[in-house]
């Protein structure tokens, strides 16, 4: 995968992580009823998070190169 490819997936895993937060923050407010369904996207937006990351790594270059 090069960089352009990463840079792009990171684009779109960011705004995805963006508009779970969205979702998130709008059923909490509204008091909606579902915990399951809110615990479900949490637990999505901890995994993209954790994807940006491992994404975000790979675009650090290597030191010892």
């Amino acid at each position: 995968m090069d960089r352009a490819e990463i840079e792009r997936w990171l684009a779109e895993l960011r705004i995805e992580h963006r508009d779970l937060d969205e979702v998130i923050a709008h059923l909490v407010e509204t008091g909606h009823a579902d915990a399951m369904r809110i615990q479900r996207l949490k637990k999505r937006k901890l995994k993209l998070k954790d994807m940006i990351a491992r994404l975000e790594s790979q675009l650090i270059p290597d030191l010892d190169a």
